[in-house]
């Protein structure tokens, strides 16, 4: 499996937040359910001031690395922080630092499930400050493209 080692500066995400973690069963049913919130209720059209047209699906605030619990959050990267934030909206800080960059292209939901079971083998040294997967627009006859970053030292 290929990556690359990047420099990120820090990011604003302006998104809806569960915790869940890898042992609950019902793990998929949460994140799931935070992407048909996200765009099936039309909460992506009132996050204002987006950077991109990109999606990021962000896990941070491990209690136990990999083993315990996290936040999800499913949202936008945004240029600024608005001046309110109300429900069901939360703000999550992507800090800047060092990331393996993975690049891959297919299901969103296969794709990136496979691509988190290979990852959870290699011997990166990870942070657990925020990892996340970036979903671009999906281009008309093209398998949509998916960036997953994981925080390392």
């Amino acid at each position: 499996m290929e990556y690359e080692i990047v420099m990120l500066e820090e990011k604003k995400v302006i998104g809806l937040e569960r915790r869940t973690s890898n042992q609950d069963p019902r793990m998929q049913e949460v994140i799931g359910g935070l992407w048909q919130q996200l765009y099936g209720q039309g909460c992506y059209g009132q996050i204002q001031d987006k950077s991109n047209d990109r999606s990021i699906g962000l896990y941070s605030d491990y209690e136990n690395q990999a083993a315990g619990a996290y936040s999800v959050t499913v949202g936008c990267e945004v240029k600024a922080v608005p001046a309110l934030i109300t429900e069901p909206f939360v703000l999550k800080i992507i800090p800047a630092g060092r990331y393996a960059r993975f690049e891959i292209y297919g299901d969103e939901v296969e794709a990136v499930g496979q691509l988190w079971n290979e990852i959870w083998q290699l011997p990166l040294e990870r942070t657990f400050t925020g990892d996340f997967e970036e979903y671009y627009p999906v281009e008309e006859g093209k398998e949509p493209k998916i960036c997953v970053y994981v925080a390392v030292r």
